[in-house]
């Protein structure tokens, strides 16, 4: 219904509640549906997805249009975005019944800013932790931003197609699924370079590469080269204890003084198992229905820069995959173990 030549307001509650009640609709059908709902009213809250925003505003093709999707995204209008190598596929909701569908495609990125991005990481990257939780060198961000030469991509390299009759080349449900992509890489950092066509690997190996060399040219003060763990924890980024098999005390020894404190949730979830590794991958194998990464966090008692390269190494190892974007299922049988 409308009023005079205006249509009838919709506030913002209802427009939200519209989207939720489609949301359970589709995933009767479709249990996979991974809808963008912000937590607040910031599209983007780390360093990855306020840059993903930044980048795309920067440019003068998108400046004046991207906006438009800004009030859908907040909406809970996207009701589902997926991200696939050099590819991103989005349902949005618009003011008919049907969602639209929106696909967006990004060119890989270019050999020669690769290579030159590379280099860059030799010197500045720390780790594969840092990378991922937006701990940059304001040196390292500079170069990534770079336009048409750093990580982020160019609307030169960005096409993209949306079912709705808009005749405009950006549509509120394209500029929505956009800004969706920066909320997406909140949860889930890695997602960007599946998206640009990069293997994270080749940064991370390239820093430590260097970082190790260094390391092992200064002199030691034992006979022999050996890196310790507090220089191994400092190279990859990850807690070397956690990361050692756990002792368990022998009997005899005096424990009773220590046995009044309280053990930490880390220290209790690894117990029998020989690595922090080996313990997220039983976590995840154990959950018929997956494990987010807030699910491991309360039951390791890791923080999240902890566990993203362990799960980074276990998706490189094939033991475990996404079963949606931030959830993990494993890929081997645990009852055939």
């Amino acid at each position: 219904m409308s009023y005079g030549y205006y249509p009838r307001y919709v506030s913002v509650a209802e427009k939200k509640a519209k989207a939720q009640k489609k949301i359970k609709q589709l995933r009767k059908k479709n249990p996979d549906l991974h809808p963008v709902i912000l937590e607040g009213t910031a599209l983007a809250k780390t360093w990855w997805g306020k840059s993903w925003n930044k980048n795309l505003e920067s440019y003068a093709d998108y400046e004046n249009r991207i906006g438009r999707g800004r009030s859908y995204v907040r909406h809970c209008a996207v009701l589902d975005l997926q991200i696939t190598p050099g590819k991103v596929i989005s349902l949005v909701q618009g003011s008919m019944g049907a969602p639209y569908t929106v696909e967006i495609s990004f060119k890989k990125m270019k050999k020669n800013n690769w290579q030159n991005i590379k280099k860059e990481c030799q010197s500045h990257l720390s780790s594969l932790p840092d990378l991922l939780a937006g701990k940059i060198p304001k040196a390292l961000q500079e170069t990534f931003l770079i336009q048409g030469k750093g990580l982020f991509p160019t609307p030169a390299e960005i096409t993209f197609d949306c079912s709705c009759p808009d005749w405009a080349s950006m549509c509120k449900h394209i500029a929505a699924t956009l800004y969706g992509v920066g909320a997406r890489l909140d949860e889930d950092p890695a997602l960007f370079f599946t998206l640009r066509q990069a293997e994270i690997d080749d940064l991370i190996s390239q820093a430590v590469q260097s970082k190790a060399s260094s390391i092992l040219k200064k002199p030691s003060t034992g006979k022999s080269k050996i890196i310790a763990d507090d220089k191994l924890s400092d190279l990859f980024g990850l807690d070397m204890d956690a990361l050692s098999p756990v002792k368990t005390p022998k009997a005899g020894k005096k424990t009773a003084a220590k046995t009044g404190r309280k053990k930490s949730k880390t220290h209790d979830a690894l117990q029998g198992f020989p690595s922090a590794i080996a313990l997220v991958s039983h976590l995840v194998g154990k959950s018929k229905k997956g494990c987010s990464i807030k699910d491991l966090q309360k039951s390791t008692g890791f923080p999240a820069k902890k566990l993203y390269p362990i799960l980074f190494r276990l998706k490189k190892q094939g033991k475990v995959k996404n079963q949606a974007y931030g959830v993990y299922q494993s890929t081997v049988n645990l009852d055939l173990m």
